[in-house]
Parts: C-alpha cells; sequence; structure tokens
C-alpha cells in the first residue's frame, strides 16, 4: 500500500504534456455550411445604395461571386480557389519583373462582393463620365492603372451592365502621344493618326487590357466628382476579367489612383470587407466600403499600425514585415524570419497586403509551422479527411451550431497585433458542415495576407504616413 501511494504521488510530480501544460485559447465559431440556395443579382445590387458624409466618400463594396446567378457556393468556392491561384502566382512572380498637402476632405464608394462569379475579389461601384455610366470596378491594390471596357468593343468579355461608350461622355479626353502621362505607361503606343496615347497591361495570369488612354470624371458616392483621371479605355479585353466593366488600382506605382488624387486629397485610402456572404443574408446590415481622403485615417482610431514595406524592384506593392504567428494563445515556434523578409537586393521575399488575393499564402516552412499549431491546438474537431482543392486541413462540424475553435493572431513590426475572427481563418467549403483552415503554403519566396483574412478589418493604407493600420470590427 505504501509502494502505491509513493508511486501515485511521484506520478503527480512529473510535468504534464505540452497539450495540458497550458490552456489552449478558443472562442466561439457560428458553424453555418455555405448555402443552397443560388445567389441572386438583385440581392447584390439592392445592397448598393451609397452612404457618405460632407468629408469622406465611400463605396460599397461587392464580392464578384455575388454576379452568377443559379450556381451553387460550392462551385462558386471551388471557381474561386481556382482563380484566387491564378491570381496568386502571378503575384508570386511579380517581384522577378513625398507627402503632399490634403486640401479637399475626401470620398468614398460602395464595394460589392463577387462572390457568385466564383472570384474572390471585391467591385468598387463608380460613375464613369459625364453623365455618369455605373461601372463595377475591382479593388485591386495588387495593379496600378485603371481601366474600364469601352465600346465600340472589339474583344470583351461579360460584364454586369452596359459598357461605358466614351462617345456618350462630355468630359472624355484623349491622352496626346507626347503627354508625360503617356509615358508613364509600362506599355504605351501611338496612334499618329489622332495623335493619341494607346495602352495595354498584361497580368501575370495571362489576362490582357488594350486599348486608348484617356482622361476622365469619376463619381463616387451622394455625387463627389473627381475630374481629370487617367483611365485606360479597352477595347481588346481578354482573360480572367468577370463581370466586373474593369479595374481600379490602388497600388503604388505612378498612375494608381491614390498616386493620381494624391495633390488633393493625399495618398491615404481604407476599406472594410465584410465577410462576403453577408450581404446575400436578408439579416444583414453590414456592408463593404471604401473610402479616399482625410475620413481614411480618420477611421482608424484604435488602430494597429505598422510601418508601411516598400520592394525597390517592385514598387506597386504594399509591404509589411510580418513576424510571426499565435495560435491557441501561444506563439507558434519555427517561424523564422528569413523566411518572411524581404531581400530589397533579388526583390523576393517579404509579405504583401493584397485585396485581390482571397487566400493568404505563406512561405512553406511558416505555414507547415502555423498549420501544425493548429491541428495540435483544434484536438476536439472531427478531422475531415482529403481536404478540399489547396486546402489541406479540414474538420467536419455537421450538426453542430456553435464551435470553439483556436484563436488565431498574426504579429507585426511596430508592436501591431491582429487577432482574427474565427470565420476569417476556418470557412464552411461545402452545404454538410465541412470547415477548413483558409491559409495556403506556397514555394514562391513571397507570402501573401488574402482579403478572408482581412475580412471584418477597417483596413488602412497611410500612404502619407508610410503605414498600414488595422481596425477591428468596424465596417
Amino acid at each position: 500500500m505504501a509502494f502505491h501511494v509513493f508511486l501515485i504521488a511521484a506520478l503527480l510530480l512529473l510535468p504534464l504534456p505540452a497539450a495540458f501544460s497550458k490552456a489552449v485559447r478558443t472562442q466561439s465559431l457560428l458553424a453555418n455550411p455555405l448555402s443552397p440556395d443560388p445567389i441572386t443579382q438583385e440581392q447584390q445590387l439592392s445592397l448598393a445604395a451609397p452612404r457618405t458624409n460632407a468629408s469622406t466618400l465611400h463605396f460599397r463594396l461587392a464580392h464578384r461571386e455575388h454576379f452568377a446567378l443559379n450556381a451553387t457556393a460550392s462551385d462558386l468556392l471551388a471557381h474561386l480557389l481556382a482563380r484566387d491561384a491564378a491570381r496568386a502566382a502571378a503575384l508570386l512572380a511579380a517581384p522577378n519583373n513625398a507627402t503632399r498637402p490634403r486640401r479637399r476632405g475626401g470620398f468614398a464608394a460602395p464595394l460589392l462582393s463577387g462572390l457568385p462569379q466564383g472570384s474572390g475579389e471585391y467591385f468598387a461601384q463608380v460613375g464613369v463620365g459625364t453623365p455618369a455610366t455605373t461601372a463595377l470596378m475591382v479593388l485591386d491594390t495588387g495593379s496600378d492603372v485603371v481601366w474600364l471596357q469601352c465600346a465600340p468593343c472589339r474583344h470583351c468579355y461579360a460584364q454586369s451592365g452596359r459598357v461605358f461608350d466614351p462617345r456618350r461622355s462630355r468630359s472624355y479626353a484623349a491622352v496626346d502621344c507626347v503627354a508625360p502621362i503617356c509615358r508613364r505607361l509600362d506599355s504605351a503606343g501611338c496612334d499618329r493618326r489622332r495623335n493619341s496615347c494607346l495602352y495595354q497591361v498584361a497580368y501575370g495570369d495571362g489576362s490582357v487590357t488594350a486599348g486608348d488612354f484617356a482622361s476622365e470624371t469619376l463619381t463616387f458616392a451622394r455625387g463627389a466628382r473627381v475630374q481629370r483621371v487617367a483611365i485606360g479605355c479597352g477595347h481588346d479585353n481578354e482573360g480572367l476579367f468577370i463581370a466586373a466593366s474593369g479595374l481600379l488600382g490602388l497600388g503604388r506605382g505612378r498612375l494608381s489612383f491614390p498616386t493620381q488624387i494624391a495633390r488633393s486629397f493625399g495618398r491615404s485610402f481604407s476599406y472594410c470587407l465584410v465577410d462576403r456572404t453577408s450581404s446575400v443574408r436578408p439579416s444583414s446590415t453590414r456592408s463593404s466600403t471604401v473610402t479616399f481622403g482625410a475620413g481614411a485615417v480618420a477611421a482608424a482610431a484604435g488602430a494597429s499600425f505598422t510601418p508601411m514595406g516598400r520592394n525597390p524592384r517592385m514598387a506597386t506593392f504594399y509591404y509589411v514585415h510580418l513576424l510571426g504567428f499565435s495560435v491557441g494563445g501561444a506563439r507558434v515556434k519555427g517561424v523564422s524570419q528569413s523566411d518572411l523578409r524581404l531581400n530589397p537586393t533579388t526583390g523576393r521575399g517579404g509579405v504583401i497586403l493584397d485585396s485581390g488575393t482571397s487566400v493568404t499564402r505563406l512561405a512553406r516552412p511558416v505555414y507547415e509551422a502555423v498549420r501544425d499549431a493548429f491541428r495540435a491546438a483544434a484536438v476536439g474537431l472531427r478531422v475531415s479527411p482529403g481536404g478540399f482543392s489547396l486546402f489541406d486541413t479540414c474538420y467536419n462540424l455537421s450538426g453542430r451550431r456553435v464551435v470553439k475553435v483556436p484563436t488565431v493572431s498574426m504579429h507585426l513590426a511596430g508592436g501591431a497585433s491582429v487577432a482574427l475572427p474565427p470565420e476569417n481563418y476556418l470557412i464552411p467549403v461545402d452545404t454538410s458542415g465541412t470547415f477548413c483552415f483558409a491559409m495556403a503554403g506556397t514555394d514562391g519566396g513571397v507570402s501573401i495576407i488574402g482579403n478572408i483574412q482581412q475580412q471584418g478589418f477597417r483596413v488602412v493604407f497611410d500612404g502619407d504616413a508610410q503605414r498600414v493600420g488595422f481596425v477591428p470590427k468596424s465596417c
């Protein structure tokens, strides 16, 4: 008996296994599977009414998938991930390739989700020309040129709404071949008969747009007008563009929209992306918006800011210095800074914050460390074998309404920490209750923080102060 007592006492003094040595921090996930009902365009557009105040312009954002009528949610997600892979591959290959005073308040636009078309992007609703033609333009922090499809079309893809016809606009003006802004194009041409500048933009996924380079007026919420914006009027457009009228380039290059309006409004903008499915829920009161000017930073009260990095070999992208992750309240081990650091000499590595990529891609050693930490912390979840598309970690949550899941946080330079809501990293992939860890590994060197992980935050691109901020629950 004495021996047994001694043995039990000795066992109690042994260190507990790691899984029990510290409680895993969790949060509640509403385990709603994908809806089996098709999404209608009318549902999406009915929520596009703009809102603004006197000093700030807002747009609502729409997810691109919201324009694929009568498609199942699971099919749309599979299509989204396929498009997203092409987008990410283009960005991963890309690196191989002064503050001005603000005199006016700002403006904004509504954003719509592109989910119904099988795209991970969001659309800004903008008026183009005089009188204004409504255009849904992809919100893209990963490119610079602003362009849209124009009549007459030689090669155009199917878009939502009427194609813009410059012949009906009183404010449309062609750009001369000798104009300085024409020479800013990476690929410029000249129609010598008309002495007008021609543009062409080729994207890494094989998509191409080409046509006339012009000056035009853009109209935002509540009639706010921005004049003489340099845009591409595309008569030949081919590739992975679906439903959108064109693209609103928000990059850091010389022709991007923020750069063009910097003299009047400054270089700052912000957006807030709600869950792409919320805009088609009748009970949803939240909407996505993009804001330019003074209101973009004014809305950043309580933001966690991190310095904005720059790649000298690819000036378009917004880089941030990602230091690591925490899962379940514990810092993830095995994350090396060498896997996340930008090499300014080669232009490789680093972490891009991108509005057009859906799924976060991490350098493979970093991803595997984060994924393995999540798997170890999620021991109470039933594993779903086989994965889904590019996701390799999935769980069967069928029959469960609320599920406790491990917390996930990103840690950035400057002391910024971004605690992700559960729906930003564990997402439904079918109608039967399968949820997957919404990150992936990449061997391309560059890591990308995608828009799924940005949902629910107001993301502030403070170009005047060269910093990026995250404000939780700010849509």
